[in-house]
């Protein structure tokens, strides 16, 4: 067997490994989950009334890149989106777009906190390379219970009485007519 070629099946599995290790660990994995992400995403539901529940405190601390702490206190009575991303995230980068949408539209009538636990400077680098204008802020305090997850992103909106309304974990196309319409419902109260 010394100085044969290798086997079709042996040069099939190191081509397959190899694939497997591209999508997994390379930037162009990174771009086919960002598009696979994308694909699957649907409008964000919202959570039965019954099923709703307020936000225990507004004692929650942030602050963004330039060092300026607000609290959640400072929004009280007003609709809140809060997502939770990081630059490393495939199926938060997939979202982004439409979230960059919606915040284009909506950024006077609604508060926008896109809160991450990467460095500003490279939170900040992220937005530029994707064209993104979020405001980006870092927890300095933990979070109210009723929007803690392990997993990102996560995304809550609150209404005006403080009710968590919608909580998405994963990604969601947050630029639906749908997630629009209850928007502008919400607006309207």
């Amino acid at each position: 067997m010394n100085g044969k070629t290798p086997k079709k099946s042996t040069i099939q599995n190191i081509v397959f490994i190899v694939l497997i290790a591209l999508l997994l660990f390379s930037p162009l994995g990174t771009f086919v989950k960002v598009q696979l992400n994308r694909l699957i995403a649907f409008s964000p539901k919202t959570i039965a009334e019954t099923d709703q529940k307020m936000l225990s405190n507004y004692h929650w601390q942030l602050k963004d890149a330039t060092g300026k702490t607000v609290s959640l206190e400072a929004y009280k009575g007003k609709i809140v989106f809060i997502n939770f991303w990081a630059t490393w995230c495939p199926p938060c980068i997939a979202e982004m777009p439409s979230i960059q949408k919606l915040y284009a539209d909506y950024q006077d009538k609604i508060v926008f906190l896109f809160v991450t636990t990467d460095p500003f400077e490279k939170a900040n680098a992220f937005m530029i390379k994707e064209n993104l204008t979020l405001p980006v802020y870092q927890s300095v305090t933990n979070p109210p219970l009723e929007m803690e997850s392990s997993t990102i992103p996560a995304t809550y909106l609150i209404d005006q009485q403080g009710n968590v309304i919608v909580a998405k974990i994963g990604t969601a196309n947050w630029n639906s007519d749908s997630f629009r319409e209850k928007l502008n419902e919400l607006l309207k109260k």
